[in-house]
């Protein structure tokens, strides 16, 4: 990619988004295109076949999407569903109107099946049902890699797709309501501690395993990605390495400061069971993640809008 190629990163106030043009910004690029969703709603077809049209970029990171945890992606299941089929269908059909040859689709590690080998390899898609809670937001991201997929194999365009596992840092969601489970450990450990509680509640049991990535090391690699000029199948994106709900929410207690102990809320669902994924594709591309979870978690917690 040159330096002053046109760039859109769409969703830029978001965790994702924000960590790319952080990247980017570091490596020297100068020419980065942006739009709050008050300046273009990507639900309007419309409006972004307009403005793709018109401004024409080199390469589009598709980091926009409607995320939440487990309770969020349970209750609101036609929104997750609508709201991402809607965006990537947007900016995928009119990135090939607007004659745009590279792009990259953003997913999730849920579009595995629920229950698939571990670690999961690429080649594991569509090969199981999935987990229930998060059912539509999956059949929303496996929709997307294969429009992407699609329009290569017919248009001869050059859009990938890349899975990141479950990321945390700088400008994540802390609403305890509907928030992944690290920032919510980490904003329930701090109110806890600042309250002078004896314990705080984690949902679940603590025995599911989940792997944990630091954006800006997702950021690194979606860059990477795009400057090799990888033209190939799906890349998952992550550590190669896992630790349980439990580990998890020790290694946050001692980051925060929070000296009581940990209780359990059984009757909340676990999720999936584990969720490690295959990174060997990615390492043979030459990347591996660089940020330890402590160092993650310290930094994370460090730039939290809660923290004092």
């Amino acid at each position: 990619m040159k330096l002053d190629a046109r760039i859109y990163v769409t969703g830029h106030r978001g965790m994702v988004g924000s960590a790319i043009v952080r990247r980017l910004q570091a490596l020297g690029y100068t020419n980065i295109l942006t739009r709050t969703h008050a300046e273009l709603d990507l639900i309007d077809q419309q409006a972004v076949h307009a403005f793709l049209a018109e401004q024409r970029p080199d390469y589009i990171f598709i980091a926009a999407a409607k995320v939440g945890g487990i309770q969020a992606n349970n209750l609101y299941r036609a929104d997750f569903l609508y709201q991402n089929l809607l965006i990537e269908a947007n900016l995928i059909h009119g990135a090939h109107l607007a004659g745009v040859q590279r792009l990259m689709f953003l997913g999730s590690s849920c579009i595995y099946p629920r229950d698939c080998p571990q670690p999961i390899r690429e080649d594991y898609l569509l090969t199981g049902p999935l987990e229930p809670t998060n059912e539509p937001y999956a059949i929303a991201k496996i929709a997307g890699i294969k429009l992407a997929e699609s329009y290569n194999r017919q248009h001869g365009r050059q859009y990938i797709s890349a899975m990141p596992t479950n990321l945390y840092g700088p400008n994540d969601n802390y609403d305890l309501a509907n928030s992944h489970v690290l920032p919510a450990l980490l904003r329930k450990a701090h109110e806890a501690r600042l309250r002078g509680d004896a314990e705080y509640v984690v949902w679940g049991t603590g025995t599911p395993m989940r792997e944990f990535l630091y954006v800006d090391d997702l950021a690194d690699a979606c860059v990477h990605l795009m400057q090799q000029g990888y033209d190939g199948p799906l890349v998952n994106i992550g550590t190669g390495t896992d630790v349980t709900i439990r580990e998890l929410a020790e290694t946050v207690m001692e980051i925060v400061g929070f000296q009581g102990r940990i209780v359990f809320d059984t009757s909340k669902p676990d999720g999936t069971p584990r969720k490690l994924l295959d990174v060997s594709r990615l390492a043979d591309l030459g990347w591996r993640a660089r940020t330890s979870l402590r160092d993650g978690i310290r930094m994370a917690y460090e730039a939290a809008p809660f923290h004092t």
